[in-house]
């Protein structure tokens, strides 16, 4: 066993000698016992981390064979207490309340010492109670508030990670949602476009090559936009095949779903206004998701996309004249998601059959 010992226990033994060397060259004549005597304290007190119950009881037994030495050299046979001697003891009860709170054999030593005590000086008894329990039960105090301390600081980690697990996963959640916006969108269009492209095949008519080119275009975009997203899940400084989505690129969605066979008109209210680039993009997702929708679920019928700036925030809408019984159900996966982008930013989303027929998506978002 490696016998190294904290510079803070050298210190407090070392001091503990000087102090009781000062004591006896200044209250008592140099000389007898005690020399050999403090060298056994001051070396208990070194290692008493270490052997904190063993010093314990070894104090107590060398201190009682002091006082029973002196006692029997003693002219008027009295047993006196050598301050020295009664810090020792305080040093190592301290130590054993601090280094073994819950240990059953600290307290038996702390007892055993005070039993001891008692037995060789009856006169005082609140010193006999007082200088071996007092020590210890501050150690004991300062015990548990370090293992207090200890376990808040272990609930702050594992708060801390929790937090950062739960932050992780709303992150994921987010990238998901991104990614179904994104491809459901996309993937929905080209398959109505490919499907127009097959029946104009099969009843003999002419290809319309701008209908290719926008398959092709729109596959093209929704690999970039891919690319993009899944690079910033990684955290890679990838280069955008796009630029970010946001309102400034609804006419190019508009141009994708009129291609793919939706009627839609555009109706815009008041000034643009600069929008945070995550609420700019949630815009763009809802008015696209709910276009998406419609292509699914009513299939090529007249569309109003409205946007109007207003003082509270910008108001969304698309409306369309489709058959209410083909309208998307209000469980479904893109309404959730649409609500959730609108929420996360304290706005709120209504969608629900038009009272003359059709379906309305209505947002707002606030700046």
């Amino acid at each position: 066993m490696s016998v190294s010992v904290k510079r803070s226990d050298v210190a407090v033994a070392a001091a503990f000698a000087v102090f009781a060397l000062f004591e006896e060259f200044t209250i008592r004549m140099p000389g007898g016992w005690w020399p050999y005597a403090l060298a056994g304290f001051t070396l208990l007190i070194l290692f008493r981390r270490r052997i904190p119950l063993l010093a314990m009881v070894a104090n107590a037994l060398a201190a009682i064979h002091v006082f029973y030495v002196e006692a029997t050299i003693d002219a008027e046979k009295t047993v006196n207490f050598r301050l020295w001697q009664v810090v020792s003891m305080m040093i190592i009860s301290y130590t054993v309340g601090r280094e073994r709170p819950s240990d059953k054999r600290g307290i038996a030593a702390v007892a055993f010492t005070f039993v001891m005590y008692f037995s060789f000086n009856p006169g005082d008894p609140m010193a006999d109670i007082f200088f071996p329990i007092a020590p210890y039960l501050l150690g004991l105090g300062v015990a548990t508030q370090a293992r207090r301390s200890a376990e808040s600081a272990r609930a702050l980690a594992d708060l801390r990670e929790q937090q950062a697990h739960d932050a992780i996963m709303e992150e994921r959640v987010r990238i998901a949602r991104e990614l179904h916006d994104m491809v459901a969108h996309s993937v929905t269009v080209m398959v109505i476009q490919a499907g127009v492209v097959r029946r104009r095949m099969e009843a003999g008519l002419d290809v319309d090559h701008d209908l290719l080119r926008s398959i092709e275009s729109g596959g093209r975009d929704a690999v970039g936009e891919l690319r993009r997203t899944l690079g910033l899940l990684r955290g890679e400084e990838t280069d955008a095949v796009l630029p970010p989505a946001g309102l400034d690129r609804l006419d190019e969605l508009i141009g994708q779903v009129r291609e793919a066979g939706l009627t839609v008109s555009v109706r815009r209210e008041g000034t643009p206004a600069p929008l945070l680039p995550a609420v700019d993009l949630s815009a763009y997702r809802i008015v696209q998701e709910a276009l998406t929708n419609v292509l699914k679920h009513a299939g090529p019928v007249r569309v109003t996309v409205g946007i109007a700036y207003r003082g509270d925030g910008v108001h969304l809408s698309v409306v369309n004249d489709g058959p209410v019984a083909a309208a998307p159900a209000g469980g479904g996966q893109g309404l959730i998601g649409m609500r959730e982008r609108a929420a996360l930013f304290g706005g709120e989303l209504t969608a629900g059959p038009c009272p003359g027929g059709g379906f309305a998506i209505t947002a707002r978002l606030p700046r």
